[in-house]
Formats: C-alpha cells, sequence, structure tokens
C-alpha cells in the first residue's frame, strides 16, 4: 500500500495566492503561471488555485512544486479543469505523468527549460525544488506534473 503524503505549501505561498489570484486574473504578468480551477472532489465547488505553467511547442503542464496538495488531488479525480490567464480561460483533460514519464519530464523537458530561464534555478532554490535539477529522479517521486490538453 502506498502512503499518502499530506504535503502543505510553506506559509509564504499560502499568503502569496490570494495575491497572484488577482495579479494572474488581468493577465501574464509573473511569468509562467495560470490559474486552474478544479471541481473539488468532496464539495463539488469549484477551487482556483495559481500553478506553474509550463508550455513547450504547443504542450502544456501543470506541476505540483510541494507535492500531493489539495488542488492535485482534486485535478486527479476530476480529470478536468479551467486553465485561465487574464481573460483567456481554457477547458482542459488532464493526464498526470507518472514513473518513467514523469521522471523524464522532469530530466528531459523541464530541466533544460528551467536552466534557460535567467532566474529558474534561483526560483526553484526558494521553492524548495533544486531536486529537479540535480536529481529528478527524486523530484518525479514527490512532485506530480499533469500534462494538460484542450477539451
Amino acid at each position: 500500500m502506498e502512503a499518502v503524503m499530506d504535503s502543505r505549501a510553506p506559509a509564504f505561498v499560502r499568503l502569496f495566492n490570494p495575491i497572484a489570484r488577482r495579479i494572474l486574473q488581468v493577465g501574464p504578468l509573473m511569468g509562467p503561471n495560470a490559474l486552474i480551477t478544479i471541481r473539488g472532489r468532496k464539495s463539488g465547488i469549484p477551487r482556483t488555485t495559481p500553478v506553474a505553467l509550463v508550455e513547450i511547442d504547443g504542450r502544456r503542464w501543470v506541476i505540483a512544486p510541494f507535492g500531493d496538495v489539495n488542488w492535485v488531488r482534486n485535478l486527479r479525480a476530476a480529470g478536468r479543469a479551467t486553465l485561465s490567464v487574464g481573460d483567456q480561460r481554457n477547458e482542459v483533460t488532464a493526464t498526470e505523468l507518472t514513473g518513467q514519464a514523469s521522471a523524464a519530464f522532469f530530466r528531459d523537458v523541464l530541466g533544460p527549460y528551467v536552466r534557460k530561464l535567467r532566474v529558474g534555478p534561483a526560483l526553484l532554490a526558494i521553492l524548495g525544488a533544486r531536486d529537479i535539477l540535480k536529481d529528478p529522479a527524486a523530484a518525479a517521486e514527490k512532485r506530480p506534473v499533469f500534462e494538460l490538453r484542450a477539451g
């Protein structure tokens, strides 16, 4: 039986999320971020949270740098969400990457992408996610990632 990690984002993230939601409603002012709205798995109430959005060659992924948090569990249950940046809203279906596919994403897609960003490695350090660059397989074990497709 697999243990479920009850992850929580650091306090600064929980404090910053309401501000980030307001900023991202205006537009993509904060880099590769978006708002994701997912129906709650227990309540059925739509919940909106800022997420890290990676968009490369027409493909999109969202990453949970703080592990198995509520929006992750809701997305697993719903399989669908609304992705918003400014006034653009897109209905998406989500497929969680697992095992080798997740490790390959961190190694072959996210690692090179973050290294190209001037502040990418520093941002990962602030988020406590240096393992994404140093040990992609370990990062894949504790940081869920979902590929998003239109629909």
